[in-house]
């Protein structure tokens, strides 16, 4: 158990060093920032909640990189990502109550009261929500949830399709393990908690992708059509292969989106529903193909062109893991090439086109490509529609690459990643 004194104290030693150094994948350097960041959201959680005599703890939640597979994880198909170095940081102290108290940096004082944890109309979509859906999945695990304190503090930009909100559920899930269930729930259950949190208590319908991806870190291949989910880890090190994994996002605006993201798994379903269905992965691939003059009939070319993405991008998720098991670097970049290529056609969002004259993600792509040529490879990244697109850009080309980008997508858009270990966790022990 640690206090603010003892975690200031243990933030001087060596072991914290490495401890970052290992979370983070960074250098010497960036673990005295990323210190110096801890230091300051301990000045501002005693400033807020302080004196906190007794159990106060660091916690931490990564983003998450979706390496192959777009928008395959809600039809029980297959799926690459990674936990990724930006992520929420807390400081936290159970408060002996039955009320949330959270501070977040940016939106100010959230509270939850736990007295009563059924779904709430009128917080859909709020962050009051995920709280409570969070505490309703572990005390339907047997845990009594109680109340807690928290200063939080996010460098994991939302709406960048790096899974901000999955990020915030997976580090409110382990905030509450740790001082509730003795981290007797594993990252598994935690991930399947925050998704129906998001589901039900949000009201996003959301795959699993990104909460898996958020809270078990490293490199994952998911098979979502098995139950549970069979999940692998892999051991593969991109620092190896001389290439960057660059995130560049571009000012599109995720907020009015919800009902174009829905459309995509309403839509694959609706083939799914013509076989007595429920999901794509129930059905066979050759069984759809032969029945698609009567399947644009009765859900429409656009869910057709789908389902035809959903098959092959299962089938390129598959062979990307194999790819990197082989170290085959050069044939994974063509597999993402491939998969973008594929979501722009087939699945269709890259872009709403409700503002024909505006296309940010479309352009960003273009650019890449005619940046990269065959030497590096981009895809959009994630849901898709707004947000960001995702490229593979060898070391000798990186700095053009971010400069090219940020001059018409701005300064800073470009975030160079690295794929981090471990998902969310407490940062001191």
């Amino acid at each position: 158990m640690n206090t603010i004194a003892t975690l200031r104290e243990k933030l001087n030693t060596k072991e914290a060093d490495k401890k970052l150094a290992y979370i983070y994948g960074c250098g010497q350097k960036d673990a005295g920032r990323q210190k110096e960041r801890l230091r300051r959201i301990l000045d501002r959680y005693d400033e807020l909640f302080g004196p906190v005599p007794g159990e106060t703890e660091l916690f931490s939640a990564p983003g998450r990189t979706e390496i192959g597979g777009n928008h395959t994880d809600h039809q029980g198909g297959r799926v690459l990502a990674a936990a990724i170095n930006l992520d929420a940081v807390a400081a936290a102290s159970p408060n002996g109550t039955g009320l949330i108290r959270l501070y977040s940096e940016g939106y100010g004082m959230i509270e939850a009261d736990l007295t009563d944890l059924a779904p709430v109309s009128g917080e859909r979509g709020s962050t009051a929500a995920i709280l409570r859906g969070v505490a309703a999945g572990l005390k339907k695990k047997g845990y009594a949830p109680g109340g807690f304190d928290a200063y939080v503090s996010s460098e994991v930009p939302g709406g960048a399709g790096l899974s901000s909100s999955a990020c915030f559920e997976i580090l409110a899930g382990t905030i509450m393990n740790t001082f509730f269930c003795k981290g007797g729930v594993s990252d598994e259950e935690l991930a399947r908690i925050g998704q129906a949190a998001e589901n039900e208590w949000f009201g996003k319908p959301s795959g699993l992708l990104d909460q898996m991806g958020c809270g078990i870190g490293g490199i994952i291949a998911v098979d979502f059509g098995r139950e549970p989910a069979q999940v692998r880890k892999l051991e593969f090190d991109f620092t190896k292969t001389g290439f960057s994994l660059c995130i560049q996002e571009t000012g599109g605006d995720h907020a009015a989106l919800t009902p174009f993201y829905a459309a995509i798994p309403e839509e694959m379903g609706r083939i799914a529903r013509c076989f007595g269905k429920e999901r794509l992965c129930e059905i066979r691939e050759d069984g759809f193909l032969e029945r698609i003059p009567e399947l644009r009939e009765k859900a429409g070319d656009r869910a057709v062109l789908r389902a035809m993405h959903y098959f092959a991008d299962c089938r390129r998720a598959g062979e990307e893991e194999k790819a990197l098991s082989m170290n085959a670097f050069d044939r994974f970049l063509d597999l993402v090439r491939e998969s973008g290529s594929s979501s722009f056609r087939f699945l269709q969002n890259v872009d709403t086109y409700q503002e024909p004259l505006r296309q940010p993600v479309a352009l960003a792509l273009s650019l890449a490509e005619a940046y990269l040529g065959k030497r590096g490879a981009a895809r959009v990244h994630g849901g898709g529609f707004a947000g960001t697109i995702q490229a593979w850009v060898p070391s000798e080309l990186l700095e053009g690459f971010r400069t090219e980008m940020e001059r018409v997508f701005g300064s800073g858009s470009c975030h160079v990643m690295s794929i981090r270990p471990c998902g969310g966790c407490r940062l001191i022990k």
